[in-house]
């Protein structure tokens, strides 16, 4: 359903409603004071939180779009900003350290969130309350709660929330999964598989003693909400997925596999989980395992397997003649296998097992999209087109930030396992665990001061 809201221009709201009725301008500092409609020709002014790394990709593939303008920059290390701003041509006034400048700006439409994962929440929150609307980038958060709050709020303000879970804008899943139908092509799906696979050992990070963080990077506000500690170069700036403290694979990896499952297989979330791992092989500072096996099942009688293997980097699944994986996913039908990739799909006929007749199943199947279209794919700059049509529509995006939470909550409930060291029954709609009381302890992340989620 299509939103109409009316919003009135920031600046002159505050002067004239403080004027009239005498409170502070901090106290009007609401959604409605801040946001405003996208008309057919204006370009979404847009600023980019976060520009190493994944931000830089987001950076190309929003550039692409002609209904965008990259407006502001803002980084936490001086020379990734700086770098980022030569690239685009982004002038020093539009380049800030500390993302809570961009919020007071009255000429923005919306905010990127690039910054590492422990802080999506804080930032898409505060956003939302500014009257942006955020594109967040993929896992939502780092724990249940926060996810939950993410949707509250994108709900109370109106907010349009796109998540960077980018394979919903696909056009090859879209075709398998929606025009199709996958259980249509291979029959009732029972088991589907994935897994992240890398062989780290023996060093894999490495190990590194606390420093003093270099002179470009601002190691305060980079810890932000997390406890304090020294600064080490095997954290910042991309290998903190290898702390639980601020990220797991399982989230980084898993979560955009999580969301083909259940996109696939039409599921919500599912009523058990059990995880075992540990730190078997790699020796280096992670806290996270480098051998991970999580067992995810649903009502309605299917079973979901997420292996994280960093101790060996084989495939695990099915391959083809370059001994490549077939897909990301497996979904084993009783007609047939489908395995899914971004530029194909394949499907494997079933044979009949014991006491079967013997007949056909499901046709061989290999769809591979044409030459062009595999050489032009960017699903990112499909799911940053469709952030940008939805700040226009005002229609819920591709991933919008529900569905970003039920996939990220998979990831979030088999580290929880891993920890209690037990079997867990969810109940999805309470978002509680009801079999472990201790297991609830880990729903949420604690924030130091002066850092706090609220609505």
């Amino acid at each position: 359903m299509t939103e109409n809201i009316n919003r009135t221009n920031r600046r002159s709201f505050m002067k004239t409603t403080a004027t009239t009725l005498g409170f502070g301008l901090a106290a009007l500092q609401t959604t409605t004071s801040r946001a405003k409609i996208l008309g057919a020709n204006d370009k979404a002014r847009l600023a980019f939180v976060g520009v190493a790394n994944r931000g830089r990709q987001l950076l190309g593939s929003f550039a692409k779009s002609p209904d965008a303008t990259i407006a502001a920059l803002c980084d936490v290390d001086a020379k990734t900003l700086d770098a980022a701003a030569k690239t685009y041509e982004i002038a020093t006034e539009n380049c800030v350290y500390d993302f809570r400048k961009l919020y007071e700006r009255d000429d923005l439409d919306g905010i990127v969130v690039a910054a590492p994962d422990h802080w999506h929440a804080y930032m898409t929150i505060e956003a939302c309350k500014a009257g942006l609307d955020v594109y967040c980038e993929k896992p939502l958060a780092t724990s249940i709660v926060e996810g939950r709050m993410m949707v509250q709020a994108a709900r109370k303000y109106d907010r349009v929330v796109q998540v960077g879970i980018h394979r919903r804008s696909a056009p090859l899943y879209q075709r398998i999964f929606d025009e199709i139908g996958l259980e249509n092509r291979v029959g009732r799906v029972c088991v589907a598989r994935t897994a992240h696979c890398s062989n780290m050992y023996p060093k894999g990070m490495g190990k590194a003693q606390p420093t003093t963080p270099p002179e470009n990077l601002d190691w305060e506000l980079w810890l932000g909400p997390r406890p304090e500690r020294q600064y080490q170069e095997n954290i910042a700036p991309y290998k903190f997925r290898w702390w639980d403290e601020y990220c797991s694979q399982i989230a980084n990896q898993g979560v955009h596999f999580f969301d083909l499952i259940r996109w696939a297989l039409r599921e919500r979330a599912p009523v058990s989980v059990c995880a075992m791992g540990g730190k078997f092989a790699v020796d280096d500072d992670r806290t996270i395992p480098d051998t991970l096996a999580a067992c995810f099942e649903f009502a309605s009688g299917r079973l979901v397997t997420f292996n994280h293997f960093e101790s060996s980097g084989n495939p695990i699944m099915a391959t083809d003649e370059n001994f490549k994986a077939l897909g990301y996913v497996e979904y084993r039908g009783t007609e047939g296998t489908c395995y899914v990739y971004d530029n194909r799909y394949v499907v494997k006929p079933e044979l009949p097992g014991q006491f079967q007749e013997k007949k056909p199943r499901a046709e061989a199947e290999v769809y591979q999209l044409p030459g062009d279209a595999q050489q032009n794919l960017d699903a990112t700059a499909l799911h940053a087109q469709n952030f940008i049509d939805c700040m226009r529509t005002r229609q819920r995006p591709n991933t919008d930030v529900e569905e970003a939470h039920l996939s990220t909550t998979m990831s979030h409930l088999a580290n929880i396992s891993l920890k209690v060291r037990q079997r867990l029954e969810w109940d999805a709609d309470a978002e509680r665990v009801v079999n472990v009381e201790e297991a609830n302890e880990y729903l949420a992340a604690s924030y130091r001061e002066p850092w706090k989620l609220s609505l």
